[in-house]
């Protein structure tokens, strides 16, 4: 198996020993990564976005783990690095060729008088209002439910106010990232800890590990109707594992 990156296995960028901003999407089916640069100086990312627009200020990583449509934008200094290194993103989830995602070469020095700003935007806290939900996303034998119901798009499973800040508490025994179409959302904490180091900004995709509750500040504001929640592993998705909810 290959990694393929803009659609090219194996590919390799060309770059000047300067910053560069970088967005990752994990378009794979199922697979996680756990992205980490490994060349001859520091290697770090910089991240400066989520999956909704910038964070209210960077946050350093020097691994980045990405679920299936989670988004990260990221500044990479790539004039830590001598002229000439070989840099190689690598999946640290995998071995053999899944574990080799691309290489960036080094191959110029030039004047870089970028900065990332400590302060990038400015998010509102959401905060819910009373009602709290729960959602548990499981399998009985072969077949993917959520709260043990099959997926019926006439029937909604959530019926959210419009406008209101809820708190979602999602549990799984299994791996799922977990979407919601139509709204970001906000990640309150892990159990019963704060966030993680992946969960600042907007959001609207997040990994459940196996055997984990995250508690969500959840708002549908876009428009009064139809909106969808799935497991974005596309297997779990073919089998049903989605939720309808109806916004009134």
């Amino acid at each position: 198996m290959t990694i393929l990156v803009n659609g090219a296995p194996r590919p390799f960028a060309e770059v000047a020993a300067v910053r560069y901003r970088l967005r990752f999407v994990n378009a794979s089916n199922a697979r996680r990564y756990e992205l980490r640069l490994d060349g001859p100086g520091e290697s770090a990312f910089v991240q400066i976005g989520s999956d909704g627009g910038l964070l209210d200020a960077p946050v350093t990583h020097s691994t980045l783990r990405i679920s299936p449509a989670e988004r990260f934008d990221v500044v990479v200094d790539f004039g830590k690095y001598p002229v000439g290194s070989l840099v190689t993103l690598k999946n640290t989830a995998a071995t053999g060729r899944p574990g080799q995602v691309m290489q960036f070469k080094v191959t110029s020095k030039t004047t870089d008088d970028s900065t990332v700003p400590a302060k990038l935007s400015t998010i509102e806290d959401l905060v819910p209002a009373g009602t709290v939900r729960r959602l548990v996303f499981s399998r009985n034998g072969d077949q993917w439910r959520i709260n043990g119901r099959a997926f019926d798009p006439a029937t909604p499973l959530l019926r959210p106010q419009f406008g209101a800040v809820e708190e979602w508490r999602v549990l799984s025994v299994e791996r799922h990232p977990v979407h919601l179409h139509g709204t970001q959302f906000q990640v309150l904490g892990r159990g019963r800890g704060g966030p993680g180091a992946y969960d600042g900004g907007w959001k609207d995709t997040v990994e459940l590990a196996p055997g984990s509750e995250i508690r969500l500040a959840v708002r549908f504001d876009a428009y009064r109707g139809r909106y969808i929640a799935h497991c974005h592993n596309l297997e779990h998705e073919d089998m049903a594992m989605m939720a309808a909810i109806l916004v009134a």
